[in-house]
C-alpha cells in the first residue's frame, strides 16, 4: 500500500512538472503583445485581412508595415584607407511583416505567429523591429 501511494505521488509530481510554452515569448513581437487586447494591435497597425474561428478563439491573419528600404553598396577599405573594390551591390529591400493573431473569447492575443518575415544576420527581423520595438542596429 505504502509503495503505491508513493509511486501515485511521484505520477502527479511528474505531471504537475508538465507545462506548454504557449505562454512563453520567443520574440519581441510576442514579448509586446502576448496578453494585450487584439483591439489595441489593430488599432495601431490597422485591421486584420481575414479571421477564422476555432471554438472559443479566433485567428486573425494581418498584413503591413510596408517598408522599402535602400541599402547602399558595400567597399572594401585598402591600407590607406580608401575606398577599394566593391563587395556588394546596391539593392532595395520591399519589407512588409505577416502574423496571424490566435485571441480569445474575452478578445486578448493568447499566441502570435509570424508567417511572413524578413530575417536579418545581425539584428531584429522587420517584424520584431516593426511589431515589437526591437531596435535595428
Amino acid at each position: 500500500m505504502n509503495f503505491r501511494m508513493m509511486t501515485v505521488a511521484g505520477l502527479a509530481l511528474a505531471l504537475a512538472g508538465c507545462t506548454t510554452t504557449s505562454g512563453v515569448a520567443r520574440n519581441a513581437v510576442e514579448t509586446q503583445w502576448l496578453g494585450k487586447p487584439a483591439g489595441t494591435f489593430f488599432a495601431q497597425f490597422g485591421p486584420p485581412i481575414a479571421d477564422v474561428e476555432t471554438g472559443d478563439n479566433t485567428v486573425y491573419s494581418w498584413k503591413g508595415g510596408y517598408k522599402t528600404r535602400k541599402i547602399p553598396a558595400e567597399y572594401e577599405k585598402t591600407a590607406d584607407g580608401k575606398r577599394g573594390k566593391r563587395i556588394s551591390a546596391a539593392r532595395t529591400e520591399y519589407l512588409s511583416c505577416s502574423v496571424q493573431l490566435t485571441v480569445s473569447s474575452d478578445y486578448v492575443i493568447r499566441a502570435v505567429r509570424l508567417v511572413g518575415d524578413r530575417k536579418r544576420a545581425n539584428g531584429p527581423s522587420w517584424c520584431e523591429e516593426f511589431l515589437g520595438g526591437a531596435k535595428a542596429e
